[in-house]
């Protein structure tokens, strides 16, 4: 993927509550405005989670998500967008595809696609075959790119099933997440084996969950490949949780790593230009 790295910023997720960490954005205003304050900072993309503005809850209305893309876009057109599709709260096909149909200066660039179905701690994400499949040919039609979820190795396989399939375009992005509790922890034998799985023409990031999110970003850093981080993931600074991470804190950190390891930021442009993806500024998703 070139020397430069991809940083994937994920600032709200859809666990972390005000009681929690007062630093996680959940109204439509903080998510814009820590998204573009990682923008300043220096990102190639985010990951975004909708809120409910009264009671904090996860949402997949697409109003919502349009709302916070024209607070971001507003200030920064380049910045590559990515919705959320999760199963983790909402099973219904038409609600979790919903943000797919904004359109215009609106429309995402890209779009989750968890390749299988998975345990947290406390909840399951459920994505059948069905669910995928149909998610996948949503995007497929509607220009939009997926940014392909993998927890584990079988994720991956199940990638180049869809591939197969004709449901997915090279080249494609993976957020290679690990260290859930039932899924790839996060050791280097584990990132190992999915690094050298995917498939050909393969963009990746390196994300770890909770205290091995720094670990993760450090192994993905060092080795050539992109990061995922923020809140979402984790809401400590510290291995030993005595102080909670504010986003920004996230990012500098890992600008920090980079610049050790003589790697630049990739800037959302370069990003765009490898994925085949239109050039922002009014022109979003997949290029046609």
């Amino acid at each position: 993927m070139g020397n430069n790295l991809i940083v994937n910023f994920t600032p709200t997720g859809m666990i972390p509550t005000k009681e929690m960490t007062p630093h996680v954005p959940i109204i439509v205003p903080e998510i814009v405005d820590q998204v573009l304050e990682a923008s300043e900072l220096g990102i190639t993309m985010v990951h975004l989670h909708a809120r409910d503005s009264q009671t904090g809850v996860p949402t997949y209305k697409k109003e919502i998500y349009g709302e916070i893309i024209e607070g971001i876009r507003k200030y920064d057109p380049e910045l590559v967008i990515c919705v959320s599709l999760s199963g983790r709260n909402f099973s219904e096909f038409e609600k979790r595809s919903e943000p797919l149909f904004l359109e215009g200066a609106l429309k995402p660039d890209m779009g989750s696609l968890t390749l299988s179905s998975l345990n947290f701690n406390a909840t399951a994400s459920t994505n059948s075959p069905e669910m995928i499949q149909k998610l996948a040919k949503t995007m497929l039609e509607n220009g939009i790119i997926p940014e392909l979820e993998a927890f584990d190795i079988g994720m991956i396989n199940y990638a180049k099933y869809l591939a197969k399939k004709g449901l997915i375009k090279p080249p494609y992005y993976f957020n290679l997440i690990l260290g859930n509790i039932a899924c790839a922890q996060a050791n280097l034998l584990n990132a190992g084996i999915m690094i050298n799985d995917l498939p050909e023409k393969s963009l990746w990031s390196l994300a770890g969950i909770g205290n091995a999110q720094l670990k993760m970003n450090s192994i993905g850093i060092a080795i050539g490949g992109g990061v995922r981080v923020g809140i979402e993931d984790n809401i400590w600074y510290d291995t030993k949780r005595t102080k909670l991470a504010s986003n920004n804190s996230l990012i500098k950190r890992i600008h920090t790593i980079a610049q050790a390891n003589e790697r630049k930021i990739m800037p959302a442009s370069e990003f765009r230009a490898l994925m085949n993806m239109a050039p922002g500024n009014g022109s979003y998703g997949l290029k046609r």
